[in-house]
């Protein structure tokens, strides 16, 4: 599980197995130990965030300031994943 960073109390990662065939670019964001209903975050061929879902249920000002970082931080997060997984897509 490759861990991107670390905000606010909140841990923000991908799955080192993220299916077949592999999902187009997200990231996860948790508080504590990751786990499968991890808030999901589309990072955009542009480098802006969509939310796929809040599963974690973090409070709708905190996510917003971790998804603004996420942004300031997608060209990182885009070479990193494409680092680990070889390939990259994108949701849109």
């Amino acid at each position: 599980m490759p861990q991107i960073f670390k905000i606010a109390g909140y841990l923000v990662f991908f799955w080192s197995n993220e299916s077949e065939p592999l999902e187009p670019i997200h990231v996860h964001i948790t508080q504590g130990t990751p786990s499968g209903n991890a808030t999901k975050v589309w990072i955009t061929q542009g480098g802006k965030c969509l939310l796929a879902h809040n599963n974690s249920r973090i409070p709708e000002r905190v996510l917003k300031d971790i998804m603004a970082v996420i942004e300031a931080r997608s060209k990182d997060i885009i070479q990193q994943w494409y680092e680990f997984h070889n390939e990259i897509s994108y949701y849109c």
